[in-house]
């Protein structure tokens, strides 16, 4: 008998990241060198009062279930934590913690989308953001950026012409997942005006709020009418290099943070009990780890970028934050006479053994796109095989078109 899948799994994407890293791995067990820049982890080691806390935790028995929403003492911490580099007031009563900054997403659907409701979504961007609009129901409505002076900007007039009585939902990725971009305080400003204008739910997903190496991170949720619309979305995983704990927040209003606390109890119970007291003495411990951490990748940053840059067709921004680049190769590409895509990832993973994830990867390509990028990951390679991994790419390119 053929088993009948649910018909809402036709809607459901994926990371299709994933796909390119079991490629990578698949070559690398050949024996063939992988620069692997295509996934966002982190290979710095998590700091080591947090594994001692979490130790600690496991011997003094914190093993089984804890409160739904998140143990008080983190609740509150981080109710603190986000008020002060936020510009805000949270109590842990707004507080909901996660096995990860990733359900928060779903969750915020789940509690604020009713099917049919358009939501508006970063394209390119993460990709799980039109896998859950679709999944649940809604309408998947992308809005994109464009290249500035000194960085990707966020098309506002287009997010504006996209709004029509069906729109309910807004989701903002800030310090943007594949290009590294920062919202300016003009873009915050029109962005909540049209929030409040059109009575907008927002996500502000801040994943990579604190993981900056230049200036200082500003939020959406402090534009007036902002705080009681918002859902911040709040992960441990790229300040303390938490990617595998597992372990994140939604940080709302107490209603939407009170269903999302009874979401948790039907979908995981609660997050892990001993690692939130790692995180807790993340936040309240030594913050030597996470300046560590930084100091590591934003010298990845720069090498990643002087040598893109040396590269015939290649221009690269020098993004503040996040630890993506997203590169044009429009002159490239047509350098070496590609134009698809995959053709042109699997050619530099198989000729130089940089492997890379292309545009493709971060939602459906727009009508009337004409620029090609791919996205670099520095977040799990050293420094010394980013430079072995690149100068290969220049010197194949080199070869190629001289």
């Amino acid at each position: 008998m053929e088993m009948k899948i649910a018909e809402r799994i036709d809607r459901l994407g994926t990371e299709t990241a994933f796909a390119v890293s079991a490629e990578a791995a698949v070559r690398a067990a050949t024996g063939a060198k992988v620069y692997p820049f295509h996934l966002g982890d982190i290979n710095l080691p998590t700091p080591q009062n947090i594994v001692d806390a979490a130790m600690k935790a496991i011997r003094d028995g914190k093993t089984g279930y804890c409160p739904n929403g998140g143990i008080p003492a983190l609740r509150e911490a981080l109710a603190a934590d986000v008020s002060a580099s936020h510009g805000v007031t949270y109590g842990m009563e707004n507080v909901a913690i996660q096995p990860g900054g990733k359900p928060v997403i779903g969750k915020f659907i789940l509690a604020l989308m009713n099917p049919g409701d358009e939501v508006l979504y970063p394209n390119p961007g993460y990709p799980i953001y039109e896998s859950q609009i679709e999944f649940h129901g809604g309408t998947a409505v992308p809005y994109s950026y464009r290249e500035g002076k000194d960085n990707f900007v966020i098309d506002v007039d287009a997010i504006e012409r996209s709004i029509t009585p069906r729109t309910r939902l807004l989701i903002v990725n800030d310090l943007q997942n594949p290009m590294g971009a920062e919202a300016t305080a003009e873009e915050r400003a029109r962005l909540a005006e049209l929030a409040v204008r059109h009575d907008l739910y927002v996500l502000l997903d801040e994943a990579y709020f604190e993981l900056r190496f230049e200036g200082t991170s500003a939020s959406l949720v402090r534009e007036p009418g902002m705080q009681e619309r918002s859902v911040l979305l709040y992960t441990f995983s790229k300040k303390f290099a938490m990617t595998g704990w597992r372990l994140g927040a939604a940080i709302a209003p107490k209603p939407v943070a009170d269903v999302i606390a009874k979401l948790n109890v039907n979908d995981e119970s609660c997050s892990n009990h001993f690692v939130q007291y790692g995180a807790l003495a993340g936040l309240q411990g030594s913050m030597d780890g996470p300046r560590a951490i930084c100091a590591a990748l934003k010298e990845r940053r720069d090498v990643c970028v002087d040598l893109l840059n040396r590269i015939p067709g290649v221009r690269c921004y020098r993004p503040s934050a996040t630890f993506y680049l997203f590169p044009n190769v429009t002159g490239l590409m047509a350098r070496l006479g590609l134009d698809d895509y995959e053709e042109f990832r699997r050619l530099i993973l198989t000729e130089t053994g940089v492997s890379f994830c292309s545009r493709l990867h971060f939602g459906r390509p727009l009508k009337g796109e004409e620029e090609r990028y791919i996205r670099f990951a520095y977040s799990g390679i050293d420094v010394d095989q980013i430079r072995e991994g690149l100068e290969k790419l220049r010197a194949f390119v080199a070869s190629r078109i001289g």
